[in-house]
């Protein structure tokens, strides 16, 4: 098992415990060595600043215990924010309708690089809709991904974090003594 997998495998089920999902965790071996974890809410709402300390802090515990990196690193909790990775399966039956860029690691029809709109995920294969054509993309042929900002998306983000949150709205209730 590689070491990525291995704290992912460290800090999955905490994190998902506490109601977040990991999007991607990426080590930088550069200079200073950071570890990278970028996380989002279950209920999709915006992640705040609270959140990511709280998931820092929970990692920074989880990772102090294991020890699977064996020298110092810098621990960096963020957001995917709008312009998101599409790094699980899951994520393409999720923005389907939505634009997106996607690199491959071996040429699909000639090409590594593709444009356009995402059409869902059957059978781990992708549908993505250019103006060009359609393409047909194996999951595990994906090297990188991401949302494409547009104004659809925008407009979508906007109206999903626009809803308002029942359980912080709903009245708290007075106990008698």
């Amino acid at each position: 098992m590689d070491l990525l997998s291995k704290i992912n495998q460290i800090i999955e089920p905490s994190l998902e415990a506490m109601g977040y999902c990991i999007v991607q965790v990426k080590l930088n071996d550069g200079k200073a060595k950071t570890l990278s974890v970028m996380a989002e809410r279950k209920d999709e709402v915006m992640m705040s600043f609270d959140d990511c300390t709280e998931i820092s802090r929970t990692i920074s515990a989880l990772l102090d215990v294991e020890d699977p990196i064996e020298s110092a690193y810098n621990l960096e909790v963020m957001s995917p924010g709008i312009d998101r990775p599409l790094t699980r399966a899951v994520d393409y039956t999720r923005f389907t309708g939505f634009e997106a860029k996607l690199e491959t690691l071996l040429p699909i029809d000639g090409r590594k690089r593709f444009k356009g709109t995402i059409g869902g995920i059957a059978n781990d294969i992708i549908a993505l809709s250019m103006p060009e054509g359609d393409v047909k993309i194996p999951f595990r042929q994906v090297r990188t991904a991401k949302l494409v900002i547009t104004d659809a998306l925008v407009e979508a983000e906007f109206k999903k974090q626009a809803k308002p949150d029942l359980k912080k709205a709903a009245p708290k209730k007075k106990h008698k003594a």
